[in-house]
């Protein structure tokens, strides 16, 4: 049996990514995130990591929301070290966190993946 592959995605760094007015409306900004997310084609299980201004944004089919207690970076490297037995991909441009999360066998891709500009 083939284990599902999960998408982590660092919601603050894949918004802040492309300036588009974002800092406006973060909350509205990572809900539209939330929303391509959910419309994309694969079979992985996609998991939105929000933190500040977007910790109320709620989970919809196809994308669960993670709302992180402290640093969004700190809950990415958990869900990276819980699904480490499992083929994992993190989306962010955050160097340090790519480094951290690669120490648990994530892959890294940045925000362009999900976010073209």
């Amino acid at each position: 049996m083939r284990t599902r592959p999960v998408l982590i995605v660092d919601a603050a760094n894949v918004v802040g990514s492309v300036p588009d007015g974002w800092w406006r409306d973060r909350r509205g900004a990572t809900m539209r995130l939330r929303d391509r997310l959910a419309e994309r084609e694969g079979s992985e299980e996609v998991i939105l990591v929000v933190e500040g201004a977007a910790r109320d944004v709620e989970s919809v089919p196809g994308v669960r929301v993670e709302s992180a207690p402290g640093s969004g970076d700190d809950l990415i490297v958990e869900l990276a070290a819980a699904y480490a037995d499992r083929p994992c991909t993190v989306v962010t441009a955050d160097r340090a966190l790519r480094e951290r999360v690669q120490a648990y066998g994530a892959e890294c891709v940045g925000p362009r993946t999900v976010r073209p500009a």
